[in-house]
């Protein structure tokens, strides 16, 4: 088995990654480390999005049962609240892992399992031994260093221990920090040290020490002040992140401590629980406990918990969420510094190159929708006239490949072709194995087909000569056979960024991909299909608590024009009080400057004043009660997209910057603080129109492939217009070809 020490040379080759690399965990694999990445952090890892790792050593050390298990996710939770991705690490049977299951962690959680507490000196014993272990700050940070995570959230850091100058009892986790460049951001260090020796050493060491607010008290765990100063502070995430990143450019190889003080309304406590503290430690000296190593810290803690009668365990629990709600963010805008830097993972002393040859299996963008045969019919012009008599007339009957879902997952995967994953249901026919077979040839995952009791899905079109819909059957009754529990796993197993739904699909298995994807901070895509189907995501958003600014779920639509009147006409019908409270954004639209701005925009543009005349903003803003992005598909009149932006993200982005705003959107600011964001982009001009059927599906399907690759896609105006740029251009192609989806739209990559 490869060592796993951390040098110069293992970083080169794994641990620093250039700018969209993939297959991260393969070429771990290939060196034959035992090392497992969740799928979820992988990708977020290859498309240089925040991720945080959290230890174990406190779930299975740190905190009694069943609280710690509540308390790791609880952590995940924050980080994902915070905008990144969170990658707990421990070690399952032998395996390093770098995000983990819930099994995992359940199982980590359990005392049944005896975990052993996992250091620099432990990594290589336990995995011979295939331990379980909870990894303690020195072994997590040596793990995210492996897999190029640069932040780390924790409670406190390890130490020199009291009356540590005579037994040179140093924790590991100090020297760690010279040795990971990843920014470590807790609580000070453990109040049962010497936090002034503590200071000391790290000086000596040359490991940056930050405080993080105002002043440069350094926290002393349960306390915000300790007596002693840091020699920098910063009280913002970007400051943060830029030292951080700036460590980075100049090649340094050591982290940072950022030390963040407890929340201030658990600091009354502090003093107590310091008492404690004294008392707990005088009674470990004196019964010996202190000279147990490792095992000192546990009883210490517990000891703690007897003498403050739990709230110890409160004020513990506050530090560890606010540690990673502070590492969350900061991690989000280090990643927008990788991803802004001309230099991004360009290091002066590494040099990044890179680590695979092939693509990973992971799937950044699940699409849940209907596969079918689209059997089309075509009058020739000489026959067009007669279509209304009841016979047959002159033309052409093709046979390809269909279905919105099906439709979309091409589109998407002909600009982003390793990310892309379809379910769908297919028949035991021959329509079900012809689906199969192209899908195959074209290079399209086909693992998420699932065989299903029925026919395959048959969509039988009737066109005029110009290639004008004028009737057609849709047999799409197989699609209601897809089971939820296996939905529910492949959203759980792969963690993509984003699920697409079509309107398709039945309303109860919508209700249970939003409430799995919300839960998980995934961002849901629906494309509403038809106007019958429209509303079939409704009864989901109103049932499952998104409509708040803080939502975890973000979830984007994207109608065409009527599909929104419909989609509106029933949202007013079902609304809640929470519902209507957003009415002053639908107020704001024909009141004061948003008013103003949007009709002196129609009055510039014509195809825009027929959007805004009919009601259709209107509409859309009220309908941001239940969706963040609404992109309104508007044939001739090209595209309107309107989305709200919180003032945290307004601040950060491109919109609050009125340099970069481009002539056609305008942007107001509400009495929440939030921002509404109406942009219009005008059509592109199809030169040739054959067929219309898959126009709109290769537009969102070019879309979605945007958003992969460019996750703030909506806060940066050029970004979104490069985005509905390519996504109306995938539509033109698509207009021109007598297929559902056009392959020339591979050559827009």
């Amino acid at each position: 088995m490869a060592s796993i020490s951390i040098t110069r040379r293992s970083l080169q080759r794994v641990g620093k990654r250039p700018h969209g690399s993939r297959g991260l965990a393969s070429a771990l694999n290939k060196r034959n480390l035992p090392v497992d990445i969740h799928p979820e952090v992988e990708a977020a890892l290859a498309e240089n999005r925040p991720v945080v790792a959290l230890e174990t050593a406190v779930v299975t050390h740190g905190f009694p049962y069943p609280e710690n298990a509540k308390l790791a996710k609880s952590l995940e939770e924050v980080v994902r609240k915070n905008g990144s991705t969170p990658a707990t690490v421990g070690l399952v049977n032998g395996r390093i892992k770098i995000g983990l299951k819930q099994s995992e962690l359940e199982l980590l959680a359990e005392p049944e399992a005896s975990p052993v507490k996992i250091s620099r000196r432990d990594i290589a014993a336990a995995i011979v031994a295939k331990a379980n272990g909870g990894t303690t700050c020195c072994a997590t940070l040596i793990f995210a260093a492996l897999t190029g995570i640069k932040v780390f959230a924790t409670g406190g850091l390890g130490g020199v221990h009291r009356g540590g100058e005579n037994t040179m009892d140093v924790s590991a986790d100090l020297g760690e920090l010279t040795r990971c460049p990843v920014g470590l951001v807790s609580a000070g260090v453990k109040s049962i040290l010497d936090i002034g020796r503590t200071l000391e050493y790290l000086e000596t060491l040359g490991v940056p020490v930050i405080s993080y607010g105002r002043t440069t008290d350094f926290p002393s765990f349960f306390s915000p002040k300790s007596g002693f100063q840091s020699p920098w502070n910063v009280d913002n995430p970007v400051s943060a992140a830029q030292i951080l990143y700036t460590q980075h450019q100049l090649g340094l190889q050591n982290g940072a401590l950022i030390a963040c003080p407890i929340p201030e309304q658990y600091e009354a406590a502090g003093a107590s629980i310091q008492k404690a503290v004294e008392q707990a430690v005088a009674e470990s000296e004196a019964n010996g406990v202190n000279k147990l190593g490792k095992a000192a810290t546990p009883w210490l803690l517990m000891r703690i918990g007897e003498l403050t009668k739990g709230e110890s365990l409160a004020s513990n629990i506050a530090l560890l969420e606010n540690t990673a709600a502070i590492g969350g963010r900061i991690a989000v805008q280090y990643a927008k510094l990788a991803q802004n830097s001309d230099n991004t993972r360009q290091d002066t002393a590494l040099a990044a190159r890179p680590v695979v040859d092939t693509p990973s299996k992971h799937t950044r963008l699940l699409i849940i929708g209907c596969a079918a045969i689209d059997i089309s019919a075509r009058a020739s012009p000489d026959g067009e006239s007669a279509l209304a008599v009841h016979s047959t007339i002159p033309g052409s009957v093709s046979l390809t490949l269909g279905g919105v879902g099906r439709n979309i997952a091409e589109a998407a995967h002909r600009l982003s072709p390793t990310d892309t994953k379809l379910i769908s249901a297919i028949g035991d026919d021959g329509f079900g194995r012809l689906l199969l077979s192209e899908l195959d040839k074209m290079g399209l995952r086909t693992d998420g087909l699932v065989k299903c009791p029925g026919r395959t899905s048959v969509c039988n079109m009737i066109f005029d000569g110009k290639g004008h819909l004028v009737s057609g059957v849709a047999d799409m009754e197989l699609i209601a056979e897809l089971n939820e529990d296996k939905i529910a796993n492949a959203i759980a197993d792969t963690m993509p960024s984003i699920v697409a739904l079509d309107g398709n699909l039945k309303p109860n298995l919508i209700n249970r991909v939003v409430d799995l994807c919300s839960n998980r901070g995934i961002h849901i895509f629906f494309e509403p299909t038809s106007l019958t189907k429209a509303t079939a995501i409704l009864p989901a958003v109103t049932q499952n608590d998104l409509r708040t600014p803080d939502d975890k779920a973000r979830i984007s639509i994207s109608p065409n024009l009527l599909e929104l009147d419909h989609i509106y006409t029933i949202a007013r019908q079902s609304e809640s009080p929470k519902a209507l409270s957003w009415q002053t954004l639908y107020e704001a639209v024909s009141q004061g400057r948003l008013g103003d701005d949007l009709a002196d925009l129609a009055s510039r543009e014509d195809s825009f004043d027929g959007i805004w005349t009919r009601g259709s903003i209107h509409r859309a803003v009220h309908l941001l009660a239940h969706f963040q992005h609404i992109l309104m598909k508007c044939g001739e009149h090209g595209v309107v997209v309107v989305f709200r932006l919180d003032p945290e993200t307004l601040a950060q982005s491109g919109w609050a910057k009125s340099d970069q705003l481009p002539p056609n959107a305008v942007v107001a600011e509400v009495a929440s603080g939030e921002a509404i964001v109406i942009a219009y982009f005008p059509a592109l001009v199809a030169k040739t129109l054959v067929n219309v059927t898959g126009a709109g599906d290769s537009f969102v399907g070019a879309l979605l492939a945007s958003m992969m690759k460019h996750p703030s896609l909506f806060q940066e105006p050029k970004l979104l217009d490069d985005a509905i740029y390519l996504a109306q251009k995938a539509a033109i192609l698509t207009l021109a070809s007598p297929l559902a989806v056009a392959p020339e739209i591979s050559k827009l990559r």
